[in-house]
């Protein structure tokens, strides 16, 4: 595991997710992204990058919706220590095409993802 990697954290909170779900947003065919920037003191994990994995039951039956989170935090592993900003929280939301998308394409989707959140996380209080 990477410097980089052990960096991450998890959101676990019903609280946190819908925090999050206010902020600024990023969409594509094999994935949702949410974002926003903690408040100074607001968490007790610092300067974290907090990621949270999510799949509503339009994604399908429970085998589905875990296969679509595996992927996705599968490639959250790779991507949003890159890309993601430290003090900011994430939001991954997996899609039906989430379960059978390339997996280079929905790396190239996540990146997109979080550099089109990232510009506009720069720009306001979120």
């Amino acid at each position: 595991m990477s410097d980089a990697a052990a960096q991450l954290g998890r959101l676990k909170r019903r609280r946190e997710f819908l925090a999050v779900a206010k902020g600024r947003k990023a969409g594509s065919t094999g994935l949702g992204l949410q974002a926003r920037r903690r408040a100074p003191g607001e968490a007790e994990s610092g300067d974290l990058l907090r990621l949270g994995f999510t799949c509503s039951k339009k994604v399908g039956n429970a085998v589905k919706r875990n296969r679509a989170r595996r992927r996705l935090k599968a490639v959250a592993a790779e991507i949003a220590p890159k890309f993601g900003r430290p003090g900011c929280d994430y939001v991954l939301i997996g899609r039906r095409a989430t379960i059978d998308y390339p997996f280079d394409r929905l790396k190239a989707d996540m990146e997109a993802a979080f550099r089109s959140v990232d510009s506009r996380l720069r720009g306001g209080p979120n």
